[in-house]
């Protein structure tokens, strides 16, 4: 293996790893982001109505977006599956 090779398919992991956590965490991070600004107006500290919006919409978004999520990654571990012999033989 050459280290363009490792280079190369590290960036792709990252990538798609990236590309599959990035929904939830935007959605987590807007939800969070809305909680707080409703805490400061109302000076309500609760740790709980931090946490379970957060928490549902997470879900929510994952159950939404699962089946783009599971084609995504099937499609990467496919190609990194087929082109496991070439792997080797680098």
């Amino acid at each position: 293996m050459t280290p363009e090779f490792v280079i190369s398919f590290g960036r792709d992991a990252f990538l798609v790893a990236l590309l599959l956590a990035g929904p939830a965490l935007a959605v987590g991070l807007v939800v969070g982001f809305l909680i707080s600004i409703f805490q400061a107006v109302t000076q309500i500290q609760e740790l709980t109505l931090t946490i379970i919006p957060k928490i549902v919409a997470i879900v929510i978004t994952l159950i939404i977006l699962y089946p783009w999520i599971l084609s995504k990654a099937t499609d990467f571990f496919r190609l990194v599956l087929t082109n496991f012999p070439s792997y080797i033989g680098q």
